[in-house]
């Protein structure tokens, strides 16, 4: 008997241990659900779960919000109101091209609150390629699956007289019709939240497998029975069906910006009659197909569930605003001025947030994608007359900084080529020295920023500061596009000394940087724990890095590497407070700040990102290491509260999947990259053009965080920052890993990554 018992002991440990190491395709690692936990006040993501296909023009998602919400979907609500088709980047900029469907029994029932139905995350199944969900009041399992431009529901039914389906095509101004003889509905949805044409519509057309019994329409809050036409406010319909226990109903659903026609064009070209389950399995190829660009190996569960999750969201945005005509062209419905066009477009990215990383890691993994994203550049630019710095679809007033310059730069320098540089060169000399039709278009402030050297504090235009500073980086993105197209010397030489201008608010008597009055004094009263005010969601301690181009120039302005070290230490050792005056009350990103038990690091935002990174050109790239591996093991899980902040469109998410690779874009529009330390023991990129990178880290675990020594191709390698283009050709990089610092590799100034004041 004891034997007996031994051996299926042994047999259970093999079974676990084989479980433990069983390696899932990449798609099943990502929870869609991470950062879903989210209220105003305290963002854990600000995310929702996207059913969709890799920057898909429409995305799908379970409606738990009243509509109209920015937070469509939270991980603590009760009930679902609908399925929505959606566009929206941020709960922050809402949404467009939205309308829902929602399947109710029994009694028909369409205003939003009483269709509503409780669920249970128990009983529901999330994956970017498929969502399953069980209606409790109506005893429904809805699933969805999707391609590009179309989605494919399954409703299973119980036995019922009257079972019905609701389409909402929300309010603003809609319009349905329902057409029995072809069991089909098509409409339109105006519902938008800015940046479109007084034409815009979202028009759509379901199909469904099943004749009608019975139909409705309805206007506002009135339900007209047999009525087979709406136009209103707010308009919607309703058909119904006599179901058997277990009676599944199919609805396929497109919809285009541009017509009916082409909503109908792009149903029967992505889904035609493909069963459900092929629909799935296409998708989640398609999934695969993306995710394993990155292949990471010897990790943990949670681990390779945080990084293919974040890997998910860096494969979300900016959507693809673009459809494919009967002839097989590409046009698009322009967003700027409302016409319809031939050429790509896409939609959906703050390049505040999203030049930092996003873009990079596009153009590393994905340049075939970001190829299609600067001909969409050279689109908006050519339709709105400068480059969006936030589209949603079309121009949004929100943020600051000219970071088109960066994405348009960096793109071009890290190698993609064959679309038309000069009319985006173009771009960014109209966009560096006018203001736009909006604050956050151009450049506010360009003419003192052209003539002082910078935005002044006391003039009445805000964050200013923070302006003076993105305008000075994308000054160095334009100079480095300008000496690559071999421009005029005098324009090479103009923004090649307005990129020092970063020097002009650095206060010396705070050794940070801070606002600047227009008679070149500084304000008494600077505070550098203010938020906003010179600043942008953030104070005087989270934006006096950015100066991602010059950092020796900085190291230089505090003092020389051991004062720069010291500052760079203080900010995690400092108490988290705040002054929150400027806004009023204490805003969600402060919050996050103030909780997260690392000081004054405010990673739940964007602008300190990259200053871990910094103790690369001090001399100190351990404490990188370290600091990127604290980072990535407290601030990131695969949970719905799993972000410290707001996602921001693959932004936050990209600067895990860098980190964890072990190095990271400190300042785009250059070559290099600036080496942390490596999360996983093996990573293998693959890159469009068949070769791969392969970063072996086999001593890496919880402990051994530090970089002992580093091989490239199996000779050491003493620098703090590897090379895009030797990347290119294919390489193996080795770390081998301690749980001890090695206080000696990348000491030497010669290791030191690329800064301007050293580059000469």
């Amino acid at each position: 008997m004891k034997i007996k018992s031994l051996i299926f002991g042994l047999t259970l440990l093999c079974v676990v241990a084989n479980a433990q190491t069983k390696v899932l395709d990449p798609v099943e690692y990502v929870n869609p659900l991470m950062g879903t936990q989210s209220v105003h006040s305290l963002s854990n993501g600000n995310t929702y779960p996207a059913i969709a296909r890799p920057w898909g023009m429409n995305f799908w998602t379970p409606q738990t919000g009243k509509m109209g919400d920015g937070w469509i979907y939270t991980y603590t609500a009760e009930k679902i109101r609908g399925f929505k088709q959606t566009h929206q980047p941020s709960p922050w900029m809402n949404d467009y091209g939205q309308f829902s469907i929602m399947p109710v029994t029994g009694k028909l029932v369409f205003k939003e609150d009483e269709r509503a139905s409780w669920f249970s995350h128990k009983s529901e199944t999330v994956k970017p390629y498929y969502y399953s969900v069980y209606l409790a009041d109506y005893d429904v399992t809805t699933e969805l699956t999707t391609t590009e431009r179309a989605a494919h529901f399954q409703f299973t039914f119980p036995e019922n007289e009257q079972s019905s389906i609701v389409i909402d095509a929300f309010d603003k101004g809609s319009y349905v019709k329902i057409i029995p003889s072809e069991n089909k509905i098509i409409g339109y949805t105006t519902r938008n939240s800015g940046g479109v044409p007084a034409n815009f519509k979202n028009y759509f057309v379901l199909v469904f497998d099943k004749s009608f019994s019975s139909s409705y329409t309805w206007k506002d809050t009135i339900l007209e029975k047999d009525k087979l036409e709406s136009l209103a406010n707010h308009a919607g319909a309703v058909v119904s069906f006599k179901t058997k226990k277990g009676e599944r109903i199919n609805v396929r659903v497109a919809s285009s910006f541009i017509s009916i026609e082409q909503a109908e064009l792009n149903l029967k070209t992505e889904l035609g009659n493909a069963s459900f389950e092929k629909t799935v399995a296409e998708s989640k190829e398609e999934w695969n197909k993306v995710l394993g660009k990155v292949k990471a190996e010897g990790g943990s569960d949670e681990q390779f569930r945080t990084f293919y999750s974040c890997l998910y969201r860096t494969a979300c945005f900016p959507q693809k605003h673009y459809e494919i005509d009967a002839a097989g062209k590409i046009m698009h419905y322009s967003p700027y001025n409302g016409k319809v066009l031939p050429g790509y477009m896409y939609a959906g990215t703050g390049f505040w947030d999203t030049f930092r990383a996003l873009y990079p890691l596009l153009n590393l993994v994905y340049p075939s994608i970001n190829k299609e994203m600067q001909e969409g550049l050279i689109n908006d630019y050519k339709e709105g007359g400068f480059l969006p710095e936030w589209s949603s679809p079309g121009f949004r007033n929100v943020m600051v900084g000219n970071n088109s310059a960066s994405v348009v730069s960096d793109a071009y320098m890290k190698g993609l080529r064959d679309y038309d540089i000069n009319t985006l060169y173009e771009a960014l000399l109209h966009g560096a020295n006018n203001e736009g039709p909006m604050d956050a278009v151009g450049r506010k402030g360009a003419a003192y920023y052209n003539t002082l050297g910078y935005v002044p504090y006391d003039v009445k235009i805000n964050e200013n500061a923070a302006r003076t500073l993105e305008y000075a980086y994308d000054d160095f993105a334009i100079w480095k596009l300008a000496k690559a197209l071999n421009r005029p010397k005098k324009e090479i030489n103009l923004f090649e000394k307005r990129m020092m201008n970063y020097k002009n608010v650095f206060n010396p008597s705070f050794k940070l940087m801070s606002g600047r009055n227009k008679d070149g004094s500084f304000p008494a009263d600077f505070n550098p724990f203010k938020w906003g005010d010179a600043f942008t969601e953030g104070n005087s301690w989270h934006y006096s890095w950015s100066v991602f181009h010059d950092v020796q120039g900085l190291v230089d302005l505090m003092g020389g590497e051991k004062a720069f070290t010291t500052k760079l230490d203080a900010v995690f050792s400092m108490p988290p407070v705040f002054d929150e005056s400027y806004y009023g009350s204490v805003i969600h990103e402060i919050r996050e700040m103030q909780i997260m038990n690392m000081g004054q690091y405010a990673h739940g935002n964007q602008p300190i990102q990259h200053m871990i990174y910094l103790y690369n050109y001090a001399g100190q790239p351990w404490k990188t290491q370290y600091w990127s591996r604290e980072v990535m093991n407290r601030l990131y899980k695969p949970t719905a509260d799993g972000y410290c902040g707001d996602e921001d469109n693959g932004q936050t998410s990209a600067w895990y999947v860098f980190s964890a690779m072990g190095f990271y874009p400190v300042c785009p529009a250059t070559e290099e990259y600036v080496l942390g330390a490596p999360l996983f023991k093996k990573v293998t990129l693959q890159l469009e053009n068949g070769k791969e990178v392969i970063i072996n880290a086999p001593g890496n675990s919880e402990d051994n965080k530090y970089v002992q020594e580093l091989k490239w191709n199996n000779k050491t390698y003493s620098k703090n920052y590897i090379n895009h283009f030797d990347l290119l050709k294919g390489t193996v990089l080795d770390f081998d890993m301690n749980n001890i610092p090695n206080n000696q590799r990348g000491t030497s100034s010669s290791s030191y990554p690329y800064s301007y004041s050293t580059s000469k």
